[in-house]
């Protein structure tokens, strides 16, 4: 099991690295006491249930709490497990800055002083900055910069790039809430009215050939694989790891359904990732 802890200063970017992590598949606990971490650690080697990547971000908030750090960091390395951490880091003048921004008082500075906080904070965290295998400098990064930073640490193979999401849906149940683009396909012929195919769905080879034998399916599926190919890198340099696409028809079980099982078919040709889901195909067949 991959077991990240995530720390670093306040304003430095930690919970936007937890939730990127979150993201790439990690289980991700904010602010878990040291003393807990290792219990915690077995429960998720332990569970069938649990991913195996975990990340706990641990930080000065919890004040004394945070000195079993380094005692839990010692039995973690004694574990079963393949330990890392990540320390977020940015100039002073940076976070007294983002604090001013967000109009908050720093966690551990008791006068309310900010800088004073950074400096108490910035001594404390030493020893863990020390021990870090990646240390991030975020002093001049958006949001957007250290999400791009984080996957290029901790992204595997088949985690980057865009994930498209296909889904195929009848326009009888409404447009599925999460679809970014949404194509209908009622400009086919409708299987529904042809002997021998109503009681069929689009996943057998009737159906199947007797959508995919018209022109305009054909071209609408060439211009729609050109189009994800050539949108995707603009996707993705805008911070998008995932593109939903709803195919839809009247009833969610024939065109809808040949037209998404191609279309995932063509994409994944491509090299893309893919997941495909028919929402009412058994919906519409058991009715």
């Amino acid at each position: 099991m991959k077991f990240t802890i995530v720390t670093g200063l306040s304003g430095a970017g930690r919970s936007s690295a937890l939730k990127r992590l979150e993201d790439l598949g990690y289980y991700c606990v904010d602010n878990l006491m040291p003393e807990l971490i290792p219990q915690f650690a077995r429960l998720c080697m332990q569970s069938q249930h649990i991913r195996d990547k975990v990340a706990v971000a641990v930080d000065t908030r919890m004040g004394d709490f945070f000195d079993s750090i380094y005692a839990t960091i010692d039995e973690l390395k004694s574990m079963d497990l393949e330990l890392d951490i990540l320390f977020l880091d940015a100039s002073d003048a940076v976070l007294v800055k983002r604090f001013k921004e967000v109009r908050r008082k720093h966690p551990v500075s008791g006068s309310g002083e900010i800088l004073a906080g950074i400096h108490l904070e910035r001594r404390k965290l030493q020893q863990i900055k020390d021990m870090a295998n990646h240390v991030i400098d975020t002093s001049s990064y958006n949001v957007m910069k250290l999400r791009q930073m984080i996957d290029l640490m901790y992204a595997e193979e088949g985690e980057k790039g865009l994930l498209v999401s296909i889904i195929s849906f009848g326009y009888k149940r409404g447009i599925p809430l999460d679809a970014d683009m949404v194509f209908d396909m009622r400009f086919i012929p409708n299987p529904f009215y042809v002997e021998g195919m109503r009681d069929h769905t689009g996943l057998e080879q009737d159906v199947r050939d007797f959508v995919l034998s018209f022109e305009p399916t054909k071209f609408f599926l060439h211009e729609l694989v050109t189009i994800v190919e050539k949108l995707a890198p603009c996707f993705i340099s805008e911070d998008k790891n995932q593109l939903v696409i709803g195919i839809g028809c009247t009833g969610g079980m024939h065109r809808s359904v040949v037209m998404a099982e191609e279309l995932f078919r063509m994409l994944s040709d491509q090299g893309l990732r893919v997941t495909l889901e028919h929402r009412d195909i058994n919906l519409e067949k058991n009715r």
